[in-house]
């Protein structure tokens, strides 16, 4: 496997990795802390400007802007010198899986972006082998396929490997898996067992026999069963892991989707308890189309923060309306130019017209945040009409925050329609690095090449957000900004250079467009007084290197409320 930028400084996930709980200690009066001597990007406007000093005191910006008025406002401050680094605001994360990224360290990342990924599928049992099993199973996760130059092993080899213990072993998907034998016979899947639907167990179509190989609700099923249930201790310890591996990204705020009642209780009781210290956006998911009960519990807390101005805030929800376009699922309005092992003419799937519509009107008509989620043209279709039946039948106009997420092939004419009603866009260029060569083949060339297209959406005046919904990406901020720069894939091609941005607009999508998207934006996403004292330091500025060295820029320092939540030893 070539190396790659997105897997370089990004760790291990596992426990070891995790910091000290952010339980706030009794400390003595904060004498504040002045920022000198580096570039401080305030990430104000449409344009890049810079002030010379930031004065920081009880987790809040006091003052940015000339040193000797920062001086004079905060007396006797503890001086920080930048030494030439760059300071921004703390990234904010429009779309991503904390939840399952924190369950993901119960075993072994074996991603294009873990420490020590694997090349070749020894290199899979090699790791697997190495770590311990967690609730009687050995569990891995991200593996890719077209990474593996021998492919990915086989229900012979993981056999072989490991004959009496249960594996499950997760695809870079998070929607696809593999089991060996002991741990088909652990989760009593045989050859005559149906498949839950959505989804497939799959057999080799020459013996009849299984593969190991699971597929959507089967996986989700399996990955549910081997991990099974476990402790709230445990739980706030894979918080905590997850947070320190984020916290060495540069985020300060993170995003959790497709959350149940159940999670939500958990987040809130870590909260509580002093284990995170990043704030957390959560979002429910429509899955129980007949009651709605998720969303319509009395007591939902939509857009307030559970622990004042931190913790979990729940904004709104989320409705899909087709899934992942390297699997097929994406739903377009023209067939897939690879159709093979899918009926002829595949155009996708849908989720059904009228579910979606009615929880798009019912977050219109009840003033909660609508996170649609869209990856085909026509799933970015049925978003968009929905929209405007909602607004038709709730009279309900004007910026609601409405938000479509990866709207990975969104043509320029629904971009256009974004702009008519207010919607933002949160894209995923890190998808089009790992996956653009795949689906030049998928989907033929001149589509793939339109994936994300970042600036035709800035061009129409959308608000435009960017994510790396780890894991199934690697959390690098700094390699996705790279992606959005360079719309380079891991084999070095460029797809449709003409969607390329510049590092302030990639950067603005992890700061203040991502903080409005949120209704943060008079808290965050900006280096400006009164504002939280969320902030990140780089070791060298974006905004000067050479468009292929922003993949190798390293965070030093990630300052959470003025609170050092990780420092680069």
């Amino acid at each position: 496997m070539p190396e790659t930028p997105h897997r370089r400084d990004v760790m291990r996930l596992g426990l070891a990795a995790a910091l000290p709980a952010g339980a706030a200690l009794a400390q003595a009066p904060d004498p504040g802390t002045l920022y000198v001597n580096g570039t401080i990007l305030t990430m104000e406007g449409d344009a890049p400007a810079t002030v010379a000093a930031v004065a920081v005191r009880d987790g809040r910006i006091l003052f940015a802007g000339p040193r000797a008025a920062a001086e004079a406002a905060l007396p006797g401050a503890r001086l920080v010198d930048l030494q030439g680094r760059t300071m921004l605001p703390g990234f904010i994360d429009s779309w991503g899986h904390f939840l399952l990224f924190a369950q993901q360290t119960l075993g072994v990342n074996l991603a294009y972006f873990a420490d020590d990924p694997p090349r070749t599928k020894a290199d899979v049992i090699r790791l697997l082998r190495a770590t311990p099993a967690f609730n009687g199973w050995i569990t891995g996760y991200g593996y890719s396929e077209a990474l593996l130059s021998d492919g990915p092993p086989t229900l012979a080899d993981l056999d072989a490997a490991f004959p009496d213990t249960p594996v499950l072993i997760g695809t870079l998907s998070t929607l696809t898996g593999k089991a060996n034998s002991a741990g088909l016979a652990r989760l009593g899947i045989t050859a005559a067992t149906p498949a839950a639907q959505p989804g497939m167990i799959v057999k080799d179509p020459a013996t009849g026999r299984l593969t190991g190989d699971l597929l959507f609700t089967p996986y989700l099923q399996a990955r549910a069963a081997a991990l099974g249930t476990y402790p709230e201790a445990q739980a706030f310890q894979t918080f905590r892991a997850a947070e320190a591996l984020l916290a060495r990204q540069g985020y300060t705020t993170v995003q959790s989707y497709q959350l149940v009642p159940a999670d939500m209780a958990t987040l809130t009781a870590a909260f509580a308890q002093g284990v995170l210290s990043l704030d957390v956006m959560g979002l429910p998911a429509i899955s129980d189309a007949a009651s709605g009960q998720m969303v319509q519990l009395n007591d939902w807390r939509w857009g307030r923060y559970s622990h004042g101005d931190r913790g979990l805030k729940v904004p709104g929800y989320q409705v899909v309306t087709d899934a992942a376009p390297q699997l097929r699922l994406a739903a377009f309005t023209e067939p897939y130019a690879d159709t093979r092992g899918f009926p002829d003419g595949w155009k996708g799937a849908l989720l059904p017209r009228e579910m979606v519509e009615q929880w798009v009107t019912y977050a219109y008509a009840n003033d909660i945040q609508l996170f649609a989620y869209s990856n085909g043209d026509a799933g970015i279709d049925l978003s968009l009409s929905a929209i405007e039946k909602a607004i038709a039948a709730t009279g309900k106009t004007g910026d609601r925050r409405s938000v479509i997420a990866h709207s990975y092939f969104a043509r320029p004419d629904q971009l256009a329609r974004y702009r008519q009603f207010e919607i933002g866009a949160s894209m995923m260029p890190a998808h089009l690095s790992i996956y653009g060569d795949q689906q030049s083949g998928l989907l033929g060339p001149a589509r793939a090449n339109k994936e994300a297209p970042m600036a035709t959406a800035l061009s129409l005046g959308v608000r435009t957000t960017l994510h790396c919904d780890y894991p199934s990406a690697s959390p690098n901020v700094m390699a996705t900004i790279w992606s959005a720069v360079t719309r380079t894939t891991l084999t070095g091609r460029v797809m449709g250079p003409e969607e390329r941005l510049t590092p302030y607009a990639a950067l603005q999508g992890f700061t203040s467009k991502a903080a409005y998207n949120y209704r943060e934006e008079g808290l965050k996403g900006t280096i400006t007084a009164g504002k939280l004292a969320d902030l990140v330091i780089l070791d060298r500025n974006p905004l000067t290197v050479a468009p292929d060295a922003i993949k190798d820029i390293r965070v030093v320092e990630t300052i959470k409320r003025g609170r050092t939540l990780h420092r680069q030893s």
